[in-house]
């Protein structure tokens, strides 16, 4: 089921990192700048986010952890419904996988995280009643906390999606060859 942005949650495109891990595994320059098929790995998580149909933003600006990052975003969203967290280095994440996600949103949980074959990945949403401590955060940890307290009072669904994209992240050169390979392998079917 889609959302109408009217009701949908704000997808949260963090592309704030400096990519460390990516260039001491010896990659070059930004990751999110990186080519993965002939485009940047951040144009293809652009072009998933605008295909969902689902409100976005990207933030930016050069903030000094994924903490922040968040934290800066939600701050500047106030009257959102609610926010899909989404790492920019996530290239091959679906525009059906971000729908479902905001529609597990549906107000009787205050998170969902999604999972592929067990594994739990991003984007990770938020209700609106996390505001106030996801406008909060700061550091390296980004929404975990919130995520870990949410956990501890049962308001969390995970939703089990068949997507690789999920957790299909570029942290590293040898990630942007796994990515693309599997970028080609969906492109064959």
């Amino acid at each position: 089921m889609k959302a109408t942005k009217a009701n949908s949650p704000l997808v949260i495109v963090l592309a704030s990192g400096r990519g460390e891990r990516f260039i001491a595994a010896g990659g070059t320059g930004s990751k999110l700048k990186a080519l993965l098929a002939g485009k940047p790995v951040l144009e293809h998580t652009l072009d998933a986010v605008r295909a969902s149909g689902l409100p976005w933003r990207v933030e930016d600006a050069g903030h000094p952890g994924m903490g922040d990052s968040i934290a800066a975003a939600v701050r500047a969203t106030p009257d959102a419904v609610g926010w899909l967290i989404l790492p920019g280095d996530l290239p091959l994440v679906r525009p059906e996988t971000l729908q479902a996600v905001a529609a597990a949103l549906n107000g009787r949980v205050n998170a969902v995280q999604p999972q592929f074959m067990g594994e739990r990945g991003h984007p990770v949403a938020f209700a609106a009643g996390c505001r106030a401590q996801l406008a909060a955060l700061e550091g390296n940890l980004g929404a975990a906390p919130v995520l870990r307290a949410m956990r501890a009072i049962d308001s969390v669904a995970d939703l089990a999606v068949d997507d690789a994209g999920i957790v299909t992240d570029i942290d590293t050169p040898e990630a942007l060859a796994r990515a693309e390979a599997l970028w080609l392998e969906r492109a064959a079917r």
